[in-house]
């Protein structure tokens, strides 16, 4: 086993970088080194300097990186299974393609990170700095995102089926064309978010709040949008069969070309007040329930 604390190894001093697994580098200095396919299975790095370093397909299942420093480190297809990245500094860094299963980023900065197709299923991000972030067709099934920020992250064909997203503050998210089939969202923030082509099938949206949300071509079937605020929202051509929209708040909202809308839905609705519809549902709504489009209450 190796035992480097507080030391520092340069890319050409690196002994047998392939086998390190179970090696003790606590603290040790490897700015800017090449551990490209290294075994480090297990290996303790906690509070090291992996700053730059390439860790391209490198084996660190298990390992300890608690408040390590990987900001821009080159992470491609590296397996993370398991591994220990609580409050590690992430900034920049490349997790393309990188499986991260089940492991523990608590309070990490990946602030900017590369996330792209990488599998993050189980992966607890709770209280992470994931602005910035890319996340763009990457699996986060049962990831945990409580406390996270995720101002201006990219959630582009992310897979979320049946995630437990409840209250989390997805404000301004990019989540264009993602699978959100089954996911509870209760409570959600997703005010002024790019839902468009989401696949928001049988999701609990219960009290969500989706101001001024892109929802275009957004498929809804089954969804419980109950009491949820669509305030502004533009949700032309969006699937809305068997959607549940008792009190949910359209005002002002876009619901022209919308398919499977009936009277019946919308007729539970809180409001219609400046609501966008296609003209024959607003003749057909406006004779049975006109108080539907009167000016709510404040």
């Amino acid at each position: 086993m190796f035992i480097l604390v507080q030391s520092r190894l340069t890319r050409m001093d690196i002994p047998d970088r392939k086998n390190l697994r179970g090696a003790n580098f606590i603290r040790a200095n490897f700015q800017g080194a090449d551990f490209e396919q290294a075994d480090l299975r297990g290996a303790n790095l906690e509070g090291a300097n992996l700053q730059e370093a390439n860790l391209q397909e490198a084996n660190l299942q298990e390992a300890n990186l608690q408040e390590a420093n990987l900001q821009e480190a080159n992470l491609r297809g590296a397996n993370f299974e398991k591994a220990n990245l609580k409050s590690a500094k992430l900034h920049l860094a490349n997790f393309q393609e990188v499986n991260l299963q089940g492991a523990n980023l608590q309070g990490a900065d990946l602030y900017g990170a590369n996330l792209q197709e990488a599998n993050l299923q189980g992966v607890d991000f709770s209280g992470a700095d994931l602005q910035e972030t890319n996340f763009q067709g990457a699996n986060l099934q049962d990831a945990k995102l409580g406390g996270a920020k995720l101002e201006g992250a990219y959630f582009i064909e992310v897979h979320l089926e049946g995630a437990n997203l409840q209250g989390v503050n997805f404000k301004k998210v990019n989540f264009q064309g993602a699978n959100l089939r089954e996911a509870n969202l209760q409570n959600v923030e997703l005010s002024g978010a790019n839902l468009q082509e989401v696949d928001f099938e049988g999701a609990n949206l219960i009290g969500a709040n989706l101001e001024g949300a892109n929802l275009q071509g957004a498929e809804l079937y089954g969804a419980d949008l109950q009491g949820a605020n669509f305030q502004g929202a533009d949700l032309e051509m969006a699937h809305l069969k068997l959607t549940n929209l008792e009190q949910a708040n359209f005002q002002g909202a876009n619901l022209k070309r919308a398919h499977h809308l009936t009277i019946d839905q919308l007729s539970k609705l809180k409001t219609l007040y400046d609501t966008k519809l296609d003209d024959e549902l607003i003749k057909k709504i406006k004779e049975k329930y006109p108080i539907l489009f009167e000016k709510p209450d404040k």
